[in-house]
């Protein structure tokens, strides 16, 4: 009822387009993290890998610290991104974590691929690639991390790929201090291609819309 009413006093935001572009996004997340980064080992780097790092060297529960970083990264959006962001993204991460227990309910309906941490590396930044980036086409985000990504773009003027690419890489090349380097190397490579693919996703059929593998190149 809480969100029902809060759609109908945002009609305007909250188009039907929109929203369903919204949970068509997020469920590809859900359903990627699900079905392939849980059964192969394979993590992003962002908020989850910023929490089992902090988890594992400061001992502070990840459920606690998720909470905590979400809200700081949303807090400092809310300052630059404004509030509309903010009523998207809340929509967008209570869609994420219902698709999630969703896919619970069932057993994963892809194949275990951890023999081919290559081919699972590629998918899973397919998915987390096409889903987020349907989310911040929408001009919201589905966690903490999108929305610390989204500020960096917005603040720097670079564009989105490179903003994901180095927070992401920061959290990795820390997280070397417990994990060993060849999971590192393949969530690296997921990270990279989830980065491009988001860039792809939200620029599409805008000019310059191509991912562009200079990173540091500046939005036009």
């Amino acid at each position: 009822m809480f969100f029902t009413n809060i759609i109908k006093e945002n009609r305007k935001l909250f188009t039907p387009m929109k929203v369903a572009m919204i949970l068509l996004g997020t469920a590809f997340v859900s359903f990627g993290l699900y079905n392939i980064h849980q059964q192969t080992d394979i993590t992003e780097g962002g908020i989850l890998g910023l929490t089992l790092l902090l988890n594992y060297w400061l001992g502070l529960k990840p459920s606690t610290l998720s909470l905590i970083l979400d809200l700081a990264f949303y807090f400092l959006a809310y300052k630059y991104l404004g509030k509309d962001f903010i009523k998207l993204s809340i929509l967008a991460s209570v869609s994420l974590a219902g698709f999630l227990r969703l896919w619970e309910q069932f057993p994963p309906m892809l194949p275990n691929l951890s023999s081919v941490p290559f081919i699972a590396s590629l998918l899973g930044g397919l998915f987390v690639g096409v889903g987020v980036g349907l989310v911040v086409r929408q001009g919201g985000a589905s966690g903490g991390d999108d929305a610390l990504a989204l500020t960096i773009s917005r603040l720097t003027n670079c564009r989105i790929s490179f903003a994901y690419l180095i927070t992401d890489t920061a959290v990795l090349l820390m997280s070397l201090s417990y994990i060993p380097l060849h999971r590192i190397v393949y969530s690296l490579l997921t990270v990279i291609i989830s980065s491009l693919v988001i860039d792809l996703v939200q620029n599409a059929g805008k000019k310059n819309w191509l991912p562009d593998f200079n990173f540091f190149a500046k939005k036009t």
